[in-house]
């Protein structure tokens, strides 16, 4: 894997360019609710507004529609682009976060750059903007792998090269799962029969089981991080993906299981954590969906 001048792998992070030039900019906390058109009052390059200002002028999207979800990491908004229909993740600043326990998925990741390392690692404010760097242009590349793969994620719609994703921090764009009036639900908040409720458990124990083929532990998957949209369940939230070189894969994989079990409970299985951990090897041993091919 070609790795870029942090030392991070190319594929996952901006180039340090890009980090020095959000370096001299000041960056603010995205508010959970803001009216539509402030965030496209900034100048170009100052996020969060900037950002929007800079998608829209690079013609990523046309409009900017509703808020949809504010979360602890981010805040999702319905948007519009040459495309069609857009979600449009803007990460929170990493310090203002309410998660900021981000290390235990980054272990066992080489970072040649030693004062990049070092920076990152007493969280600086330069290391803080590389982190955020990381962790956005980490979901890209991710759902690029994912995507490609065949498997059921949205379908990133800026890159698939880290020159192109990694100009759009701190914001993802995807296509939207659903429609604008009626976005894809999560899985935790549908209602399901019991038969669509069998449908879902089994296709999310098989979307666990093809990460899995690839190398990966979604270090957070439950029905919290399940899309339902016409009987199909969809993986989202990608940027903690960890693989077998991190010490903590096992113990992860093990977290994931349970906590899709654990998840499941309202929907009326009563697989136990072990149980799904077992099918979801056993699954993983076997073929994988078809790849995609990327059109140029």
């Amino acid at each position: 894997m070609r790795a870029g001048r942090s030392g991070w792998p190319a594929d996952e992070l901006a180039d340090e360019d890009t980090f020095e030039r959000r370096r001299k900019t000041r960056t603010r906390r995205p508010q959970g609710r803001r009216r539509l058109e402030d965030l496209t009052a900034g100048e170009t390059g100052t996020p969060p507004e900037g950002v929007i200002r800079f998608l829209l002028d690079r013609g990523h999207i046309t409009e900017v529609v509703a808020e949809l979800k504010s979360g602890k990491e981010a805040t999702a908004y319905v948007a519009r682009g040459p495309r069609g229909s857009v979600l449009l993740k803007l990460y929170r600043d990493l310090e203002a976060r309410s998660f900021k326990q981000d290390g235990v998925y980054r272990e066992g990741q080489v970072i040649l750059d030693k004062r990049a390392a070092r920076a990152m690692q007493a969280r600086s404010r330069k290391g803080l903007e590389m982190l955020q760097a990381g962790w956005v242009c980490a979901e890209y590349a991710h759902l690029w792998h994912l995507w490609r793969a065949g498997l059921n994620v949205p379908e990133p719609l800026v890159g698939p090269e880290p020159t192109e994703y990694g100009q759009t921090v701190p914001a993802v764009l995807m296509r939207l799962i659903g429609s604008e009036d009626h976005p894809a639900p999560r899985l935790s908040d549908a209602r399901l029969s019991p038969a669509e409720a069998h449908s879902a458990w089994q296709q999310a124990v098989q979307g666990m089981a093809d990460l899995l083929r690839l190398g990966y532990a979604h270090g957070d998957y439950s029905t919290y991080n399940l899309l339902w949209w016409e009987n199909t369940v969809i993986l989202i939230d990608f940027p903690q993906l960890t693989t077998r070189q991190n010490p903590n894969f096992q113990q992860l994989l093990r977290r994931d299981a349970e906590s899709l079990a654990t998840s499941f409970r309202r929907h009326g299985l009563t697989e136990s954590g072990e149980q799904t951990l077992r099918e979801v090897q056993r699954r993983a041993a076997g073929p994988g969906p078809t790849p995609r091919v990327l059109l140029p």
